[in-house]
This record gives C-alpha cells, sequence and structure tokens, in this order.
C-alpha cells in the first residue's frame, strides 16, 4: 500500500509546486525539490529511498530518449568541438577538482573521486528545465552536453569503486580502455536499435501500435547496452537522436501526434517526480550521517559547490579562449561568443537526479566486507551540491539571461520561411493534384487563396502578420461557439456521446492547428512557464 501512497503524494506534490512556482515566478525544480524536502520530514515519507537502480532503469531512459529526440543533430554537429570538450574534458577536470577538495577535508582518494564522479555532470532534466529561456545555439550545446556527460561520468564512477573496493587496481591502460569501450559501445548500440526500430515502425500503421513502440524504444535500447556493460545512456542518446533524422519520414502523423503528446505528459511528470523524490532524501541523508558531523558535512557540501560552479566558469572563461587563439579559420570567428554572452551557459551547470543516483550506488563494503568509510559523506554532499545548483543557479539564471542581452534567436524567422516555402511548393503543385482527384474548380480556388496567404512573401512584421492572426481569433470563437453548440446537441439526446467524441476530436485537432500557427500570448500569472 505504501508505494500507491507514495505515487499519489508525489503526483499531488508534483502539480501543486510546479503550480506555485509559475504563479510566485520562481524556479520550478528549486521549488519541487525544497517540496520534496518538506515532505522527506515527515513520519510516513521519511524513510523513502530512492534507488539507484529507479532512477537509472526507468526514468533516465525515457527522459533522455526524450531529451535527445528533440535536440537538434544539426545543432550538435556545428557544435561538436564545445560539446565534446565540456561532456568529457570539463567533467574529469570538475571531478578532478572536487576529489582534491574531499581529500583536504578527508575523504581517502577513491571514495573523493566517486564523489568527483557523482557531481562532475550536469543533469540533461534540470539543464532542460532551468535554461529554457536561452538562445537555441547555447541550449542545444547544454542539452547535448548534459546527454553525453553522464557517459562520462559513469565510467569514471566505475573506475573509483574498482580501486576503493579493492575490486580492480588502476591502471591508465584499464581506465581509457574502459572510456573507449563504454563510448564506442554504446553508440554502436545505439546505432544498431535505432536502424531496427527504424525498420519496424516502417510497417507499422497502427496508432496505439506505433505509440506503444515508441514508449518500449528508450528501454529496449538501454537494457542491452547494459547487459553488455557499456554506456546505456549514449546508446539511448545515439538511438534517439537517429530517430529525430529518419522518423518524421517513417512515423505516420497519427502516431506522431499520439506519441508526442503522451511524451510531453509523462516527461513532465517524470522530470518533476525526480526533482521532489531528490528533495525527499534530504532528510534521511542528515539522519544517515555518521562519518562527519552536520555542521561538517554542510561546510563540505558548500565548499564542493564552490568548487562545482568555480570550476565551470574558469573553464568557460580560459578553454575556449586557448582554443580561440590556435583555431584562426573564418568559419569559427564567425561562431565565437563574448565574454557576457558566455556568462548564462557558465552559470548553467546544475546537477539533478542522475548525480544522486551515482552517489546511492556508492557500494556499503569493500571486497574484504569491510564498511567502506564515507558512503554517507558522498551522499549528504551530493545532495547540498543538488541543491545548492538548483536553487541558486536555477533562480538566478534568467536574470543572468537578461543581464548578458543574448542575440535574438533565428529559429522564429526560420519558421516563417519554411511555411512561406512549403505553401508555395503546394500552391505549385495544386492544378497537377486536383485534376488527379477530380477537385470541382471552387474549392481549387478556395484551398489557393489559402495557400496563397501563407505563400505571401512578407517579412513577418506585426503589419503583415496581423490580419491573418485576426483571422485565427475568429476562427477559435467559432470553435468555441461549435464546441457549445455539440455539448447542447449531446445534453439534449440528439447525439451519442460517441458522435460528441468524434467531432470534438475534429475541432480540438483544428484549434491545436491553429494554436501552433498563431500561439495565444500570455494573458496572467497562470501562463509564466515559458514553455
Amino acid at each position: 500500500m505504501l508505494g500507491l501512497e507514495i505515487t499519489v503524494v508525489v503526483l499531488a506534490a508534483v502539480l501543486f509546486f510546479t503550480w506555485a512556482a509559475r504563479r510566485l515566478h520562481i524556479s520550478e525544480p528549486a521549488l519541487l525539490l525544497c517540496g520534496g524536502c518538506l515532505i522527506g520530514l515527515t513520519d510516513a515519507f521519511g524513510s523513502v529511498e530512492l534507488t539507484p537502480d529507479v532512477v537509472l532503469l526507468l526514468f533516465l531512459p525515457a527522459l533522455l530518449y526524450w531529451e535527445s529526440s528533440t535536440t537538434s543533430l544539426g545543432e550538435i554537429r556545428a557544435n561538436l568541438r564545445p560539446i565534446v570538450l565540456l561532456s568529457t574534458s570539463l567533467v574529469l577536470a570538475t571531478s578532478a577538482a572536487v576529489a582534491a577538495t574531499a581529500h583536504a577535508l578527508g575523504l581517502s582518494w577513491p571514495v573523493a573521486f566517486m564523489l568527483g564522479a557523482a557531481v562532475g555532470p550536469t543533469d540533461a532534466i534540470a539543464v532542460a528545465a532551468v535554461a529554457r529561456a536561452l538562445p537555441r545555439r547555447m541550449l542545444t550545446t547544454l542539452r547535448a552536453e548534459s546527454l553525453i556527460n553522464d557517459g562520462t561520468a559513469l565510467v569514471l564512477f566505475a573506475v573509483a569503486v574498482g580501486i576503493a573496493t579493492g575490486e580492480h587496481p588502476f591502471s591508465w591502460s584499464s581506465t581509457v580502455v574502459q572510456f573507449v569501450a563504454a563510448y564506442a559501445g554504446g553508440m554502436a548500440i545505439g546505432a544498431v536499435a535505432a536502424l531496427v526500430i527504424i525498420a519496424v515502425r516502417r510497417r507499422v500503421h497502427d496508432t496505439l501500435i506505433g505509440s506503444g513502440l515508441s514508449v518500449l524504444t528508450p528501454f529496449a535500447t538501454y537494457l542491452p547496452a547494459e547487459v553488455a556493460h557499456v554506456s546505456g545512456v549514449l546508446a539511448v542518446v545515439t538511438c534517439g537522436l537517429m530517430i529525430s533524422q529518419f522518423g518524421p519520414r517513417v512515423v505516420d502523423a497519427g502516431i506522431r501526434v499520439m506519441s508526442n503528446s503522451f511524451w510531453e505528459v509523462s516527461t513532465f511528470l517524470l522530470n518533476a517526480a525526480l526533482f521532489v523524490l531528490v528533495g525527499m532524501q534530504l532528510p534521511t541523508a542528515v539522519r544517515s550521517l555518521s562519518s562527519l558531523s552536520l555542521s561538517q558535512a554542510v561546510w563540505a557540501a558548500l565548499a564542493v559547490s564552490a568548487v562545482v560552479i568555480l570550476t565551470r566558469l574558469a573553464w568557460v572563461y580560459t578553454v575556449p579562449y586557448l582554443i580561440r587563439a590556435v583555431d584562426r579559420r573564418p568559419q569559427q570567428r564567425a561562431r565565437r561568443v563574448s565574454a557576457r554572452h558566455r556568462l548564462p551557459g557558465a552559470l548553467a551547470g546544475v546537477r539533478g537526479a542522475i548525480s544522486l543516483a551515482v552517489a546511492l550506488a556508492v557500494p556499503t563494503t569493500t571486497d574484504d566486507g569491510e564498511p567502506l568509510a564515507g558512503r554517507d559523506a558522498i551522499v549528504f554532499i551530493t545532495v547540498g551540491v543538488i541543491l545548492v545548483t538548483l536553487v541558486l543557479l536555477g533562480q538566478a539564471l534568467p536574470a543572468i539571461v537578461r543581464w548578458a542581452r543574448m542575440p535574438p534567436d533565428t529559429g522564429g524567422e526560420e519558421e516563417r520561411t519554411a511555411q512561406r516555402l512549403i505553401s508555395a511548393a503546394a500552391l505549385e503543385a495544386l492544378p497537377v493534384r486536383a485534376q488527379r482527384l477530380d477537385v470541382p474548380d471552387e474549392v481549387v480556388e478556395r484551398v489557393a487563396d489559402e495557400l496563397r496567404a501563407h505563400a505571401a512573401d512578407d517579412d513577418g512584421s506585426p503589419g503583415g502578420e496581423e490580419p491573418y492572426r485576426k483571422a485565427a481569433e475568429l476562427h477559435r470563437a467559432l470553435l468555441q461557439t461549435k464546441k457549445e453548440e455539440l455539448i447542447r446537441l449531446r445534453r439534449e439526446r440528439l447525439i451519442d456521446d460517441t458522435v460528441l467524441l468524434r467531432v470534438q476530436a475534429v475541432l480540438d485537432a483544428e484549434e491545436v492547428r491553429l494554436d501552433l500557427r498563431y500561439p495565444v500570448p500570455p494573458e496572467g500569472p497562470d501562463d509564466v512557464s515559458g514553455r
């Protein structure tokens, strides 16, 4: 029964604290984390433990798959060098700096490196939650970094665990082999899984089965990677990126609409639930402390948090400039970012559930059966770093973005260009298609008028857009009238419930199309999420 109680309480907390954060205009992850901490203080839920298997096998594949399948592969290619450096070299540098700090605070080197591996990577879910206001190029870089750097951290963690437990002595050659095998093996399994799934999807046209296949994909990709002891994270990310390229050509529209709706709701709930569950671990981490006093542990958590933040700042403001001094190619000069514009990315290094999962995966005993000293400190410090980065950086980032005066995103102009070009192509093909389908001339002319309006070569200014926006507002008003009349017909028993659902689905699809083409502007505090 406790499992059902936890589910109800966590989901209720997710909805309430998300609503409260949007009403109060504060960071959603930070409030969810604090709300989870309050729940963890109660007697009924104080003993709830978030196991690493739950995060790594249930939450992580689903969330990583959705993040990777909605990330631009073209932007990743264009920013491959900074992404690789951030997801490998920066993780190693951060882990080493944290390990040195932890060792100075009294932890042994292997245990200190386990802590470094836990807090070294940024979290894809946390980054997406707090950095959505950034321009597309920087947001894509941060998302791709956080998708890939988990693999680096997990390999480093496995090496540190082997040394700490006495299972494997340290060797540079074996460590390098582990890194290469984890990366190459994970990417290979992800690519093979994507090819298999794409081949199956070409033959699946049933909406429910196709949507179910989308749900199965991340777990079916992660499982063989785990069995092969390579990076399941990279397997899922590779699979998601490949499917994002082939999906528009092989997946039916109905399957895509249903699948996207499912993933948007489920990843929102999973994402927010993770923050609540992480917050619930803080009271447990405090109660479990034995190797350090509470005051010592708090100072250690603050010190490690400072090292994590400052290492990223130092990296972002040194390494790119060193590369800039060497690489003087014109195409690289065009992509340079000013020091002011670098600051939001430098302060977007939030940590999340993956760090806690790694910390909780620290073994309790060595290979000889002796207790592993410092495990409780690792868990407490990791939770502290998650709390500090989410609350401090997550709350400050919107103001930092405003101060940085980031350049305008070109996504809106690209979207208008795409709308014009595809409408022009449809207009050109209209006569042939209409003749083949034997469409009456008056219908053809009506469709042509709509296509000409969409293909009009205006500059996207408010004056050029306003007539179409007014028409969209009129369509919305008429749709509302239709829905009210439909409900009246059902109420007076002139139509059946089944008929209502079918007609309502058509009206809803039309309203969604209008909302995508001409979004309704925010009108109040309920619409401040920025999504």
